[in-house]
């Protein structure tokens, strides 16, 4: 558990490095490349560029629509197992198509010379249109998505909450089905089974509880309200904590043990 909490943590580092260090080299490339594009009106490469990004976002929209409803229609199975989805939903996905790292990672794949030794041609002006639709969905696509999602009037319909708290539920109930098969096998000291179930009977009884809150019909297990009463809550440990710290009332070694198990309690909240 410990790998692999430290290796996703490593892992999301990485991706946010590269992502980092791919948009630096967008920084440092476009220089170069508007010198290899001297010869050429601002005003053509720049019409270039919107034509060429335009393209890019209607041939996902006229590629969505199909994709989503002709197979449906044609494959009853399909439709009963994977029924067709709100029109609202198809014009999200169609307009959700930002373009990033990877298109860049294509263009920059160009070699600089073919295997004749000269230059290969039409390089710059790839990579300036790479530049150009990357810049172009990212930030028109991805600052207008927020208002889309509200003229569309598109909410969560909590499916994938409904399926962690039943998934939750399942398991602890297993958990709890573990314990009671143990406590028949093995002589453990009953304190011990004591503790240990009324831990899983607790979050079994807070996973039923979820869906019986007021406002909360697709039993999210973590509600606005409950993450808000529970950071504070964490807050005032940590403050507690550091109090009794620094009126060494506890070492500095019992501080950073709680300290560890707060954060690990806050990263579940920030991931619920």
């Amino acid at each position: 558990a410990r790998t692999r909490l430290q290796a996703q943590a490593f892992w999301e580092m990485v991706a946010f490095l590269l992502n980092g260090f791919i948009f630096i080299m967008i920084g440092l490339q476009l220089p170069g490349i508007l010198r290899n594009l001297s010869h050429e009106p601002l005003s053509r490469l720049t019409t270039y560029g919107l034509l060429i990004s335009a393209t890019v976002v209607l041939v996902r929209v006229a590629w969505v629509f199909p994709a989503t409803y002709l197979p449906r229609w044609l494959s009853p199975k399909l439709r009963a197992r994977d029924p067709i989805p709100p029109w609202q939903h198809s014009v999200l996905i169609a307009w959700a198509g930002m373009r990033g790292v990877v298109s860049l990672a294509a263009a920059f794949a160009l070699p600089l010379l073919l295997p004749n030794g000269e230059r290969f041609p039409g390089r710059s002006y790839i990579l300036f249109l790479t530049f150009c639709v990357i810049l172009a969905t990212l930030v028109f696509q991805g600052l207008t998505l927020p208002v889309l999602i509200r003229k569309l009037k598109i909410q969560d319909d909590g499916s994938v909450d409904r399926e962690e708290r039943d998934a939750r539920l399942q398991a602890n109930e297993a958990a709890v089905d573990f314990i009671e098969q143990k406590a028949l096998e093995e002589h453990f000291p009953e304190e011990v089974m004591v503790r240990v179930r009324a831990e899983y009977c607790d979050r079994i009884e807070q996973l039923n509880v979820c869906c019986e809150e007021t406002g909360n019909p697709g039993g999210v297990i973590a509600t606005p309200i409950y993450q808000r009463l529970q950071r504070g809550a964490l807050q005032v440990e940590r403050r507690t904590i550091i109090a009794l710290r620094d009126s060494q009332k506890i070492s500095d070694d019992a501080l950073r043990r709680i300290q560890r198990d707060l954060d690990l309690a806050e990263a579940r909240l920030a991931g619920a």
